[in-house]
């Protein structure tokens, strides 16, 4: 039970805990924006994402794909027939990422404290 937690599982939990986090808090700014903002917002955190979904790294297009999702949600948010449909997706991919984040922030004090 006391393993000692390799450096690199340690890393990829530390990056992990920190982006699930503030793709939470993303999230959160980006579907409180007034529509006008938050339509040109998704807009370019959809293109972002898009841009990385190119990359040859397993890594990089799962958050390009994680990306381009959100900001399709929150520009269909933003529109009058799918706000509340695209709302909900949004509030629950918001608790999601907040919830990835803090698991993977929970591994990485307990890892942390088995090289103690």
């Amino acid at each position: 039970m006391n393993d000692m937690v390799p450096t690199s599982v340690l890393a990829k939990q530390g990056v992990a805990a920190v982006g699930g986090i503030a793709g939470g808090i993303g999230l959160v700014i980006l579907g409180g924006l007034p529509s006008i903002i938050g339509v040109v917002a998704g807009a370019v955190v959809g293109l972002v994402g898009l841009g990385a979904l190119s990359s040859h790294d397993p890594a990089d297009k799962r958050a390009g794909f994680i990306a381009a999702a959100a900001g399709g949600l929150t520009i269909l948010s933003k529109i009058g027939i799918f706000s509340h449909l695209a709302g909900t997706f949004l509030g629950i991919a918001t608790v999601g990422l907040f919830g990835v984040g803090i698991w993977n922030a929970f591994k990485f004090v307990r890892g942390l404290k088995s090289r103690a």
